[in-house]
């Protein structure tokens, strides 16, 4: 069995720097919470089942929405309208986070400690010079250290209940490139960004009609020529709308039929009409569009691994005590596929390891970029993964054009992403309805 697939994007241990940064600083940029009357700053502003988010948490949040808001150029939105937004996701990240508490989903310090560490090398600082650049901006380590914490947690609860269970089949595949009219095969790409106006599930007409109105009134800021990014971050319940609905570059062959047929009448600068879907209503702006025609080149690797798996039984430090073992053995010229067949712990094992060709994204990312980093016949140092620890060996590489069992295997990623992303907004209204849920931001 392949290394599980890379998921799409959210809240991966690669929070940047600067937005971590951002966050920390801009709360401790507010003024001094201590002359402020202990009743205004520990004010209750919701309860989440037995917990609560008080005015302190919001407005932490808030500054620090409001300096990314700024780093990005985004007019900032009515400040009612912002908080509401971020309490919002505080009610949401609160209500994923007990439920990872309460069925033993965490990570552990060591764990941690290994991801703030990629975190510094991503940023190209050592780890004193990491803590050193917090503390300047006046960021508590020990504060990043557990949002990063929370972030790791929530993208694993989100794997468990949401993509590990989403299930492709070939007639979807099938149908899915037939509908598409060769898109995926062109490699079209549309820069969008997105507004979403969520309407919950058994919604009644009075419901709907009042989600209507509110997109209608967004649709009509962006007429008179407001800002998307603001109105985004202002009416949009999607996950980016702090981010202005930025998502960025999309695969066509990603993107819902609903917004491909809007995208079609678009020129770069445009914004759709109201859109209706199952999750509420919806506008997209495109920014660019690209690759209409283009082939694509995809580099394909062919490698085999050997992996030691952890568990209670076999923590970490033994786990890659007996893969250094196995790579000292393979550097006295053991043969790979022999020890692969005796020691490792995938499915592979059976194959001499043998992965086949993988291509771009097959892998998680610190699989990926070890393989990426060696020559055809070269085996890694011991890489550490979610799995475990591997062993990997390039054995040769190619460039493909886009062929048809890779057009298949781009259907399914982008059918898995797309089935995901729907399934876990459900999931979360769904979470979020079975939760007591009280707001009091209004109360003075």
């Amino acid at each position: 069995m392949r290394p599980a697939r890379a998921t799409t994007r959210r809240n991966r241990a690669r929070t940047a720097l600067a937005l971590a940064g951002a966050l920390w600083a801009a709360a401790s940029s507010a003024p001094a919470q201590q002359q402020k009357p202990a009743e205004v700053l520990d004010r209750i502003v919701a309860v989440v089942n037995n917990e609560v988010i008080t005015r302190g948490d919001l407005n932490q949040r808030y500054h620090a929405a409001t300096l990314q808001l700024k780093q990005q150029g985004t007019p900032l939105p009515p400040r009612a309208a912002l908080e509401k937004q971020i309490l919002d996701r505080l009610i949401t990240d609160s209500v994923q986070l007990q439920l990872a508490r309460e069925t033993g989903l965490r990570v552990d310090d060591s764990e941690l400690d290994r991801a703030i560490q990629r975190i510094a090398q991503e940023n190209k600082l050592s780890l004193d010079a990491l803590r050193a650049t917090l503390e300047k901006d006046g960021v508590p380590f020990h504060r990043f250290r557990e949002d990063i914490r929370n972030e790791i947690v929530l993208a694993r609860l989100r794997q468990r209940e949401v993509d590990n269970r989403i299930v492709v089949s070939d007639g979807e595949i099938e149908s899915f490139i037939n509908a598409q009219q060769g898109l995926a095969e062109r490699g079209e790409q549309y820069n969008l960004s997105h507004i979403l106006v969520a309407v919950p599930e058994n919604a009644g007409p009075e419901q709907i009609q009042a989600r209507r109105s509110r997109a209608e009134q967004a649709l009509q800021q962006l007429a008179t020529g407001a800002d998307f990014r603001q109105v985004a971050a202002a009416f949009s319940d999607a996950p980016d709308a702090l981010q202005g609905g930025a998502m960025g570059w999309r695969d066509g062959a990603r993107l819902p039929a609903l917004f491909l047929d809007a995208l079609k009448t678009l020129q770069p600068g445009a914004v759709s009409p109201l859109l209706r879907s199952a999750n509420g209503f919806h506008i997209i702006r495109l920014n660019e569009r690209r690759g209409a025609g283009a082939p694509v080149i995809v580099q394909r690797t062919h490698a085999r691994h050997i992996l030691v798996k952890t568990n209670e039984l076999v923590p970490q430090a033994e786990a890659r005590r007996r893969v250094e073992s196995l790579k000292e053995r393979l550097d006295n010229k053991a043969d790979f596929a022999e020890l692969a067949r005796l020691h490792s712990e995938d499915a592979s094992g059976s194959k001499g390891g043998d992965l086949g060709w993988l291509s771009p994204r097959d892998t998680v990312p610190e699989f990926e970029g070890a393989m990426n980093a060696l020559k055809p016949g070269e085996i890694s140092a011991p890489v550490q993964t979610p799995f475990g620890w591997h062993l990997i060996q390039v054995l040769e590489r190619r460039d493909e054009d886009m062929s048809r069992d890779r057009q298949r295997l781009v259907a399914q990623s982008a059918l898995r992403a797309r089935k995901a992303d729907e399934s876990y907004q459900e999931w979360v209204r769904q979470l979020r309805d079975r939760a007591y849920i009280e707001y009091r931001l209004d109360e003075r």
